[in-house]
């Protein structure tokens, strides 16, 4: 008996799309960065992008939980002496809902070559309406 190791070509992607209304950013962002990865196949890997695309619609209506809504804070830093930057979770979720849900897919995921090659397969829309009809994605339901 040998493992059975999936080849790029024999690799089925298929497409979802997940409803964020209502739902919680942390545990959206698991069960998404799960499906990237291919975690949910039976021939994953965890050498190889085995995963699906994913597609987010109604991103600036996820929820937070807590005093969270208040007191989060997206840091970045540009290198240079004094260039921390730092924006509220409110200013975030009100100017670029996509960025907010993409950061938390994105923190989920393997920080290296492969994490990115996984990352291109999320596709995220700040309202109900995505241009990837095309493609015949599924609805996916969490049960959280």
């Amino acid at each position: 008996m040998k493992t059975y190791m999936p080849k790029p070509d024999n690799i089925e992607r298929k497409w979802y799309v997940v409803d964020a209304k209502g739902k919680t950013l942390g545990r959206l962002a698991s069960q998404v960065a799960s499906i990237l990865k291919g975690k949910h196949k039976p021939i994953y890997s965890p050498h190889m992008d085995t995963g699906d695309f994913v597609i987010i619609v109604n991103a600036s209506e996820v929820e937070l939980t807590g005093k969270k809504k208040e007191q989060k804070m997206y840091r970045r830093h540009s290198g240079y002496p004094g260039g921390l930057k730092e924006v509220s979770y409110e200013r975030m979720i009100r100017e670029k809902p996509e960025k907010v849900v993409y950061e938390a897919v994105w923190g989920m995921i393997p920080h290296n070559r492969l994490g990115r090659k996984m990352i291109t397969k999320l596709k995220v829309f700040r309202g109900p309406e995505h241009k990837h009809q095309a493609q015949k994605p599924e609805k996916l339901e969490f049960k959280y």
